[in-house]
């Protein structure tokens, strides 16, 4: 059962690592069929060098394992909350990379200081709130989810491809699983640049309103024209 999506979610996972996004078991990716409601991705726990297309689990949009000898991805129930609050998304990522995740612990947006940042977010990557006790305690992952539905809210799912959760790492999201880890790279790119930007200069001015509009309108508005015609 969806032979290819898996084959497509494990690669995706190994790009984790090749992108020095992950360590140990720390991250996961997966893709939906949007055709069937059925999500493939990583099971929970498993090293990456013990990883196989096969190993990918099949669940639905409650949760329920479809397919699959291994138990799914303990985030399972946030990458469902984003799939069900997201129709035009096909993949999604987490990770604990480093700089991304050296901004969700200190609470921190990560401020759209130049170009590099504004070809990809359309202003600052926003942060979560901290989860409540009692969100913590009951349904911990798919609140997760919940709360970052709620960061998002009026805001166009295309403009801010990665979110912040407080105290946790990036979430990032995609046209497909190997979008949503490239959005993940560029995401941490985009941290390592501002974090180091901030050490020179606290002081740093966010970049112009016109400059964003042009960098990211340019790559992603209506009348884009970066890069060639399909």
């Amino acid at each position: 059962m969806l032979e290819n999506l898996k084959r497509e979610v494990f690669d995706a996972n190994i790009r984790l690592v090749d992108y020095n996004l992950v360590i140990s078991t720390w991250g996961n990716v997966s893709g939906i069929d949007r055709n069937n409601n059925l999500i493939v991705i990583k099971p929970s726990g498993v090293d990456y060098d013990e990883l196989s297309a096969d190993d990918m689990v099949v669940v639905d949009l409650n949760g329920n394992v479809v397919e699959g000898e291994l138990k799914p991805s303990s985030d399972t129930p946030t990458h469902i909350e984003l799939y069900k609050a997201f129709p035009k998304i096909k993949g999604v990522t987490h990770s604990h990379s480093t700089y991304a995740t050296v901004f969700a612990q200190a609470l921190m947006e990560i401020p759209c200081l130049g170009t590099t940042h504004a070809d990809n977010f359309y202003g600052p990557v926003p942060l979560t709130r901290f989860l409540t006790k009692d969100e913590v305690k009951e349904n911990y992952e798919k609140n997760t989810g919940l709360v970052i539905i709620e960061r998002l809210a009026d805001m166009e799912i295309e403009s801010v491809p990665g979110i912040l959760v407080a105290g946790h790492g990036p979430f990032c999201w995609g046209k497909s699983a190997a979008d949503s880890v490239e959005k993940n790279l560029i995401l941490e790119k985009i941290a390592e640049i501002a974090f180091k930007t901030l050490s020179l200069n606290k002081e740093v001015k966010n970049l112009p309103d016109y400059i964003l509009d042009k960098h990211f309108l340019r790559k992603h508005g209506p009348k884009a024209y970066y890069g060639q015609k399909k």
